[in-house]
């Protein structure tokens, strides 16, 4: 790795919920960089309140990282289409 990292993105938290159905769900995408310079994306997904499921996959550079969270928000994106309830932004109060 040479120099400094630039900063990395926040942690995404998505959620999807419909009440009436009893739909509870998160996903939460977060990247880090490990001593060795590599770029971890951590995903965590589950049932609101429960301990959920986890998967970790590491990257050799940023942009290979980058492309990957990518492509899992297009595919949480379309969840609605496949669950019946989009996933919405969470922010960080």
């Amino acid at each position: 790795m040479n120099g400094a990292v630039p900063p990395l993105p926040d942690p995404i938290e998505l959620v999807a919920m419909d009440t009436a159905r009893n739909i509870r769900r998160r996903y939460r995408i977060d990247m880090t960089v490990d001593l060795f310079g590599m770029f971890i994306v951590d995903l965590r997904w589950g049932r609101i309140g429960a301990h959920g499921q986890g998967k970790r996959l590491s990257f050799p550079d940023r942009a290979a990282a980058e492309l990957h969270i990518a492509a899992t928000l297009r595919r949480r994106a379309n969840a609605e289409s496949r669950i019946g309830v989009p996933y919405r932004h969470q922010s960080h109060s």
